[in-house]
């Protein structure tokens, strides 16, 4: 089939005059260009105003911009030798003169450049002595620019490589293919949109849109392309999300669960603490999700020591209650074993079956635990991805809980989402708040639940942050919470020393506190994840059990250690750490009813970045607050483990700053599949069409679950 008979979504990017076979390549390999609309959609990162014409006398002394300027050249002559070769051209005009500069092409330019005609001339100026010079302007003559008939006031720019600079596919270039392409294909670009939602929406029509993303007339227009193009891309991901849950809640039958019975009451009455409102709240809505007749799908979000465990427990015996089994699985084998631990002092009494699964779990205990899983004999199986292998079967499960779900890879939770047909109600938890505009991004097709309230024993915990050379103050501090019977964390970025980073680490640390804390009046534990899984586990089982005061540690402690008598976090070189991480960290404090305190030390030197970071810790204990500022301050990239779920790639949405956009794209969907759901009427035909080219393309990355 040729270009012009394929779809054009599909027409390869080497029926384009001018990407020849090699080129073809390098697009595909430096920048995933395979198809004429992969490089449409390839759009330049910024814009030079060349409305404007400067007289050579105009340039600014320090200038950092490009340029454009009208004039003649006077004069030529190749200087150098070799490497140092070059062809210099005198340029003036009726205010000025200044030096245009090439190192290649030398030959052609010196055959082809015409003394004393007026040439229009665009670059970056740079003072050489007394005198501006352009290497290698854009240049051409002011008769054929006005001749082509092609205005471009803004001249775009694209991000290359150095390969594709090489084999002349420079952003000049990459402008060049683009007006090629737009003005030989135009017309088979169809609109993704119905009439009536662009005049609602006020949206500017897609080829006009593209036409301006990469050849803007005006600001204006621009910025008008670029909103529609930003509607485009979240209008269509919120869609299938939409859509896909949809689909999900009217075909995916799920096992119903009516039943608040014994043991969900038992555990509710012998609870140390009530419930917060929050914690009700969220337990409401799972039920209403289980009695439903539809399989659950649901996100809960809690801050740090907001009780998403206890809540996960009370919904997984009302699974059991309901005669199935339920499982909980963790992403590190430390906070597997703090759940079931905690789990099986709650259950001790009920006569329940509670067993851990891992990776160290021995082979004789294993065939037996897995055969009586199978059988039905197994209540309630916690673990780590132990829990997906494909020997693990379950006789009836209900209910799978994913706790830290954004460890877990999306194919790894879909494992054990597959371990019964049809599949278990899913609850996923996470301790790292995820801002408002990427929970709508990441989970549109899952019910989000949020417990935004913590216990009421539970004071602030207070958070300062000093330079290391603080140090000889902090000890003192550290005695005191010792001798009043509380316990210490120390956390270390580095294990051993590196000569790339000047960091205090674990071992050095582990020396100092020795020597300031000596036994036998004082005894620490020391973990790292470079420790093997016994004495990891036993180093913990000491701190836990109060026969060590002092724990230093890696950043391994970040999650699934709950110690209610520690009462002090120390960080050394807090600002080698992230936002969300820190906030994990301080939440290793603060779960008894004693004031409890974060230290954060850092170095002298910090960026402005490190600085606003650290002082975030310390101006609020809000998880979510710390979330939208890290979204704001270092984008959506790698937060919350976000780049594994492969929707983080948006070609213009800036999860930081277009929550309007996203906010308003959700609105609009949900309004128009409550309007038409299955988008089968003739004035939706347009999103239908762009909706099934989508699904030919694009990988599905919507089985979140």
């Amino acid at each position: 089939m040729t270009g012009d008979m394929l779809p054009f979504w599909q027409t390869p990017v080497e029926s384009l005059k001018g990407v020849g076979g090699r080129k073809a390549e390098i697009l595909k390999k430096e920048l995933q260009i395979f198809t004429l609309y992969d490089l449409l959609f390839y759009f330049p990162y910024k814009y030079v105003d060349k409305s404007r014409f400067y007289r050579i006398s105009e340039v600014p002394m320090h200038a950092q911009s490009y340029l454009q300027i009208k004039g003649v050249i006077t004069g030529m002559q190749v200087i150098g030798e070799k490497r140092g070769k070059r062809l210099v051209a005198l340029f003036q005009d009726d205010s000025g003169s200044m030096e245009l500069v090439w190192f290649n092409g030398i030959a052609y330019m010196e055959k082809n450049l015409k003394l004393n005609r007026p040439y229009v001339v665009f670059g970056k100026p740079q003072l050489f002595g007394q005198r501006f010079s352009i290497t290698h302007p854009e240049i051409q003559l002011e008769e054929e620019r006005a001749n082509s008939g092609i205005s471009i006031p803004f001249q775009p720019f694209y991000n290359t490589s150095e390969k594709m600079k090489r084999s002349g596919l420079d952003s000049r270039n990459i402008s060049r293919l683009c007006m090629q392409l737009l003005n030989g294909y135009s017309h088979r670009i169809e609109e993704s949109l119905p009439h009536h939602l662009l005049q609602a929406c006020r949206l500017m029509p897609l080829r006009e849109a593209l036409t301006n993303i990469h050849f803007p007339q005006s600001d204006a227009l621009l910025k008008a392309a670029r909103y529609r193009l930003k509607f485009d891309e979240m209008f269509f991901l919120q869609l299938q999300l939409l859509r896909h849950r949809q689909n999900r809640q009217v075909s995916q039958e799920g096992f119903p669960m009516p039943k608040i019975g014994d043991n969900f009451h038992k555990c509710y009455e012998k609870l140390p603490f009530g419930l917060t409102d929050a914690q009700k709240r969220v337990i409401r809505e799972i039920r209403n999700d289980l009695v439903s007749g539809r399989q659950m799908n649901r996100l809960l979000q809690g801050d740090v020591g907001s009780g998403k465990t206890v809540t996960a427990l009370l919904v997984m015996l009302i699974a059991i209650d309901n005669g199935f089994q339920a499982c909980l699985m963790a992403p590190t084998e430390i906070l597997a074993e703090q759940h079931y631990e905690s789990i099986s002092r709650t259950l001790a009494e009920s006569g329940l079956r509670v067993e851990l699964l891992t990776g160290s779990t021995r082979s004789a205990l294993r065939k037996k635990m897995l055969e009586d899983l199978k059988s039905g004999a197994i209540d309630l199986l916690i673990g780590t991805h132990a829990l997906i292998e494909d020997k693990v079967e379950f006789g009836n499960l209900g209910l799978a809980v994913i706790d830290e779900q954004h460890r877990f890879g999306v194919e790894q939770r879909a494992k054990l989402w597959r371990k019964n047909d049809p599949p278990p109600h899913v609850l996923v938890m996470t301790a790292t708040p995820i801002p408002r505009t990427l929970a709508m991004t990441l989970y549109g097709d899952l019910q989000l639940s949020v417990i935004d309230e913590l216990p009421k024993n539970r004071k602030p915990i207070l958070t300062y942050h000093y330079s290391q050379r603080a140090w000889p103050e902090v000890y003192p501090f550290v005695r005191k919470q010792i001798q009043a019977g509380r316990q210490v964390f120390v956390v270390f970025p580095l294990i051993e020393e590196s000569e790339a980073l000047d960091l205090q680490n674990l071992m050095e640390g582990y020396e100092g506190f020795s020597r300031d804390f000596p036994e036998p009046y004082y005894h620490i534990s020391l973990v790292h994840g470079r420790m093997d899984s016994a004495d990891k586990n036993r180093e913990m089982e000491r701190f836990a059990t109060g026969k060590t005061q002092l724990l230093l540690a890696t950043s391994v402690i970040e999650v699934g250690i709950d110690i209610p008598n520690a009462s002090v976090i120390i960080i050394e070189n807090a600002e080698r750490f992230g936002l969300s991480q820190l906030h994990q960290l301080r939440g290793r404090v603060g779960r008894g009813s004693e004031q409890s305190y974060c230290i954060l030390l850092s170095g002298d030197k910090l960026t402005a970045e490190s600085r606003r970071r650290l002082q975030a810790m310390v101006d609020t204990n809000n998880g979510f607050e710390l979330a939208d500022f890290d979204l704001k301050l270092r984008g959506p990239g790698d937060m919350s483990g976000t780049r594994q779920s492969g929707m983080m790639d948006f070609r213009l949405i800036d999860l930081a700053k277009d929550e309007k956009i996203i906010s308003y794209c959700r609105e609009i969907a949900k309004n128009l599949l409550r309007e038409d759901p299955t988008l089968e009427k003739d004035e939706n035909r347009e999103i239908r069409l762009h909706l099934d080219e989508i699904a030919k393309f694009r990988v599905d990355y919507l089985q979140i679950s």
